[in-house]
């Protein structure tokens, strides 16, 4: 970027004091502002420039995307020789909000005669006032109790002063639409929602799955009661109605008792897997703070061991390390044994998305699956519905399992032993 500066002939002024044949040039003068007077701040020139930035690429990348689309088309003419997908100028100039604050857009317009066909663009649909990380941030900032009323003010600290559009009677509008979204998925998905406002109902069950290519996808968001059995079986139970008759190879999740006896019950085939990184926390919590970080490094070592032996040597020397001094946390290792070990019979592609539930845990950072009554929502239909909103969101950015072709292996029950094939292994 160029920057010219326009400057003066100096003129040659007369000095009012001293010798009247002292000349000076009065643009080599600097005035200095006052303290008191105001200053445009280096963080508004910084915003200025990155929004200025982003609104060039992006209406250099929409005429781009123009110029190919009429390019591609440029040998269909009609019967007098003309073009029929030509330019057409401009639509007319809209505000787009972003997350660098509002871009002042013109769009390019498409002539069309080849008849029932439209150019639309894929990079700014008609009719979109906001990039989607802001429909993202609409959400979170709703659940961490920020108030209807609250939106512009918040928004404009983050978006820019010239952030409009999202007025308070704009923010009603996209919750009711959430919730019809939720709603619609809901009942494809079979998941049966009951919605309470009572205080004994306040922890979100959340279900996700991976498919046969590898791609995650959230499978159940239901408003439950504290775990229990009951509310997770209701969850379960819709899932089987609505087709999945066999049972899943492997459900991961961390101690709660109410999914397990619910799992056992509803898809009695599964395995089961514990979350390494909530039996870790409960295992340390029961420490002191001293002994933590060799603790910690013995129960890395037990599941980021390369086999199954490796990984009970590990259990071993912890056990025997602390049980003298620390029976409450051994206590804690000694009664999953049976379940905390189950992925090396898993391709050793997938290890990494087997040991955990954090992509659960990641995605509802800011709603904790246990929690108390939800206050900044107003009611638990607006809460389960911005869950549902932030999940639909995540669900974009998860990452495909790690060796997914060898996924139909697992369904078709082959048989790994430390995340080998069993005939490599032997």
């Amino acid at each position: 970027m160029s920057v010219s500066f326009g400057l003066k002939e100096p003129k040659l002024v007369p000095l009012q004091r001293g010798r009247k044949d002292t000349l000076m040039k009065n643009d080599n003068v600097i005035s200095l502002r006052g303290r008191d007077e105001p200053s445009e701040s280096p963080r508004s020139v910084l915003d200025e420039l990155v929004r200025e930035g982003a609104r060039r690429m992006l209406q250099t990348a929409l005429e781009n995307e123009v110029g190919e689309y009429t390019e591609r088309h440029q040998a269909l003419v009609d019967a007098e020789g003309h073009r029929r997908v030509v330019r057409n100028g401009h639509l007319p100039e809209r505000d787009l909000i972003t997350g660098a604050g509002p871009l002042r857009i013109k769009q390019p317009r498409v002539r069309d005669d080849r008849g029932g066909k439209k150019f639309t663009s894929k990079i700014l649909p008609p009719f979109m006032r906001r990039a989607p990380s802001v429909d993202t941030l609409i959400p979170v900032l709703y659940l961490k109790g920020v108030s209807t009323g609250s939106f512009g003010e918040a928004l404009s600290a983050i978006l820019g002063p010239n952030a409009a559009g999202l007025s308070p009677t704009n923010i009603v509008r996209l919750k009711e639409g959430w919730k019809k979204d939720y709603n619609d998925w809901a009942k494809r998905d079979g998941i049966y929602f009951n919605v309470r406002l009572d205080k004994d109902r306040p922890c979100m069950l959340v279900l996700m799955g991976a498919l046969e290519d590898g791609k995650k996808e959230l499978v159940a968001v239901h408003d439950g009661h504290r775990e229990s059995k009951a509310s997770w079986l209701t969850v379960l139970q819709g899932l089987k109605r609505q087709g999945l008759a066999a049972d899943p190879k492997l459900a991961i999740g961390d101690g709660a008792l109410g999914f397990w006896a619910a799992m056992e019950e509803a898809f009695p085939a599964a395995r089961e897997q514990r979350c390494w990184v909530h039996k870790t926390a409960n295992i340390l919590d029961k420490m002191p703070k001293s002994v933590q970080p060799d603790a910690k490094k013995l129960i890395h070592e037990m599941y980021l061991s390369p086999t199954r032996k490796d990984a009970k040597k590990a259990f071993a020397a912890f056990t025997q390390q602390y049980k003298a001094k620390y029976p409450k946390a051994v206590d804690c290792l000694t009664k999953d044994e049976d379940v905390l070990f189950t992925f090396y019979d898993f391709p050793a592609e997938h290890w990494p998305h087997l040991r955990t539930t954090n992509p659960i845990e990641s995605t509802f950072s800011t709603v904790r699956h246990r929690t108390r009554q939800t206050k900044g929502c107003g009611s638990r239909q607006a809460t389960l519905t911005m869950v549902f909103k932030l999940a639909m969101e995540a669900e974009k950015r998860w990452r495909r399992l790690n060796g997914h072709q060898l996924i139909a292996k697992v369904i078709e029950g082959v048989k790994f032993i430390d995340g080998e094939l069993k005939e490599a292994a032997a």
